[in-house]
């Protein structure tokens, strides 16, 4: 196996993401090294994102709006969205056994991953009293 080559642009997207809780889209990504006095085009942004994501150092989190955004935490763990607002949290409560024992026999799949997002709404946004978007 190759060693990494974590270039330049590459360790800066990687330490944007792992120390960001937003998890953060390519554009957030470029804004807050910008705000780093790093400046990047957006292709060497989405070629460093696609070479941390191959290499397992990130993952990307397709939630449905048709944005990806980026978590730089690997390990097991949930996510809950807010339908209003976007928001994201993380949970790490695992998902029983059977669940998956459940539906690879309804199924005939081996699974060998789960990505697993609830939808909801916030705390703040239950506050409030906008209609829900999608609804």
């Amino acid at each position: 196996m190759q060693p990494l080559n974590l270039t330049a642009p590459r360790r800066a997207v990687l330490e944007v993401i792992r120390s960001s809780k937003s998890h953060p889209t390519a554009s957030d990504i470029m804004e807050m090294l910008a705000q780093r006095g790093e400046r990047y085009a957006y292709a060497t942004i989405y070629n460093s994102l696609k070479y941390l994501t191959d290499h397992g150092l990130v993952r990307e989190l397709n939630i449905g709006n048709g944005i990806t955004r980026y978590d730089g935490r690997m390990e097991d763990h949930q996510h809950v969205v807010c339908v209003r607002c976007g928001a994201i949290a993380e949970a790490d409560v695992d998902v029983p056994d059977d669940i998956v024992q459940r539906i690879e026999a309804e199924t005939g799949y081996v699974v060998h991953g789960m990505e697993l997002h609830l939808t909801g709404l916030c705390p703040a946004c239950r506050q409030q009293s906008a209609p829900v978007r999608g609804s």
